[in-house]
């Protein structure tokens, strides 16, 4: 198992076996697959910056549930006019695109410095720390999604798992993102 995360000049740092390192960045990976599958756009130049400010994304909610939960609606009762499927979806339309664009950001952060670990410790300075957290805290709530994770009472139903059951290594994995969550924000200089 991965050691915490410590407080390091500036940032924090960890050490990771390499077969965790690789199941860390599979992970992201196959979050960078399912966000991108949502159409993101391509980047490019300045007249491609100045377009993205007017560009309109999607305005229907996700079927999926991790994207669902990755790109939640704004409005749950009622939003403006008292339409909140309508005002989520306008809402959703210009600013899914930005949304996502930082989830594939945090998540290829995350890939590439898991990619370019040698011996050693990761050492992950303030805007790291940052992505990481971005990222982690993604693949928590997709696995949380995939496992039928509402709230706590959901959470707890799922503690007592018996090992023959399919979700158990599914179950592992949302305590193990946890962990290195809590850990990383419990490592960040204040």
């Amino acid at each position: 198992m991965a050691r915490y995360f410590t407080l390091a000049e500036g940032g924090a740092e960890v050490e990771f076996e390499d077969y965790e390192a690789a199941l860390l960045a599979g992970y992201a990976r196959q979050m960078l697959e399912l966000i991108d599958a949502r159409e993101r756009p391509a980047g490019g130049g300045a007249e491609d910056l100045i377009a993205s400010a007017f560009r309109e994304g999607p305005s229907e909610r996700p079927a999926d549930p991790a994207l669902a939960r990755l790109f939640p609606d704004a409005y749950t009762e009622s939003g403006p006019g008292g339409d909140a499927a309508a005002a989520s979806a306008e809402f959703r339309r210009y600013t899914e695109g930005d949304l996502r664009a930082r989830k594939h950001e945090d998540a290829a952060a995350l890939v590439a410095s898991l990619e370019s670990l040698g011996e050693g410790p990761l050492v992950l300075g303030p805007e790291d720390c940052r992505r990481w957290l971005g990222a982690l805290n993604d693949l928590r709530l997709t696995v949380a999604s995939r496992l039928g994770i509402v709230d706590e009472a959901s959470l707890e139903a799922l503690g007592d798992l018996p090992e023959d059951d399919p979700r158990d290594g599914l179950m592992m994995v949302y305590e193990w993102l946890t962990m290195l969550q809590e850990s990383l924000v419990g490592s960040m200089p204040r």
